[in-house]
C-alpha cells in the first residue's frame, strides 16, 4: 500500500513539475529543431552558392584563355555582384586583369587589381594582385605610385619580388642610391632563389649610374689688387727714375 502511494505521488510530483515547466520544454525543443534546421539549411545554401560560383569561375576562365573579353566581363560582373565575399571574386579580377593586359587595356587591368585590393581577399592573393599591379604602374611611367604601393609592405615571401620592382621604380626616378640598396637587398634573401632572377637582377645592379660624388668646395678668390697700391708702386718708379 505504502509503494502504492509512492507511485502516485511521483507520479503527482510529475504533473506539477510539467504543468509548471512543460511549456518551457516544449519551446526549446521547438527551438532546438529550428536552429538545427537554420544551420542544416545555411550549410545547404552556402555549399549551393560555392558550387553556383565555382561553375562561373569555370566559366570565366574558359573566357580568359580563349580571349573572349566581352562574355568574360559578363560573368565577371555577375560573380563580383552575387558572390563579392568568396574568393571567387579575388580570383576573377586577377583572371581579368590578365585579359586585360592581352588586349592592351592596362588601366582597366589596373582597376581591377585595385579593386581586388581594396576588396575582401586572402593576404595571398592580395600580394600576388599587388606584384601585377606594380608592374602595370611601371608599364604606365608611373614610378612614385609603385612606391607609394610597395614601400611599406612587409612580406617576406614576397619580399624579392617587392625589392626588385622597387629597384626598377627608384632607377626611374633617379634614385640612384636606393635603386642600389634594393638590389642589393634582393641578391641577399635567402628566399628569393624561385621567386625572382637573381643574375638578372645582379645586372640590373652592375648596370646602374654612378651615384654623383659632391663637388669640391671651391678655394676662396685672391683678394684683388686695389688701385691705391698700384698708384704708389708707379709712384715709387718714378721716383727711382728720377734720382
Amino acid at each position: 500500500m505504502d509503494d502504492l502511494l509512492s507511485e502516485k505521488e511521483q507520479i503527482e510530483q510529475i504533473r506539477s513539475w510539467w504543468s509548471e515547466y512543460g511549456g518551457y520544454v516544449i519551446v526549446g525543443v521547438a527551438a532546438g529543431a529550428l536552429l538545427l534546421f537554420g544551420f542544416n539549411y545555411y550549410q545547404n545554401s552556402k555549399l549551393a552558392a560555392q558550387l553556383e560560383a565555382s561553375a562561373l569561375y569555370e566559366t570565366l576562365t574558359n573566357h580568359v584563355v580563349e580571349g573572349n573579353l566581352d562574355d568574360a566581363e559578363i560573368v565577371a560582373d555577375q560573380i563580383a555582384t552575387s558572390f563579392a565575399k568568396t574568393t571567387y571574386a579575388a580570383q576573377s579580377r586577377l583572371a581579368m586583369a590578365r585579359l586585360y593586359m592581352d588586349t592592351n587595356r592596362d588601366q582597366d587591368a589596373a582597376d581591377a587589381l585595385a579593386a581586388l585590393l581594396a576588396g575582401a581577399a586572402s593576404e595571398e592573393l592580395k600580394a600576388v594582385a599587388r606584384v601585377r599591379l606594380a608592374r602595370i604602374l611601371l608599364y604606365q611611367d608611373k614610378p612614385q605610385e609603385v612606391v607609394d604601393l610597395l614601400e611599406s609592405q612587409d612580406n617576406p615571401a614576397f619580399a624579392a619580388t617587392y625589392g626588385e620592382i622597387l629597384g626598377d621604380a627608384y632607377l626611374a626616378l633617379g634614385r640612384i642610391a636606393d635603386a642600389q640598396a634594393a638590389y642589393q637587398e634582393v641578391l641577399m634573401d635567402p628566399l628569393s632563389q624561385g621567386t625572382v632572377d637573381q643574375q638578372l637582377v645582379q645586372w640590373k645592379a652592375l648596370d646602374l649610374p654612378e651615384v654623383p660624388s659632391e663637388e669640391p668646395l671651391a678655394e676662396p678668390a685672391a683678394e684683388p689688387v686695389t688701385e691705391d697700391v698700384v698708384e704708389t708702386s708707379e709712384s715709387d718708379d718714378v721716383d727711382e727714375a728720377v734720382e
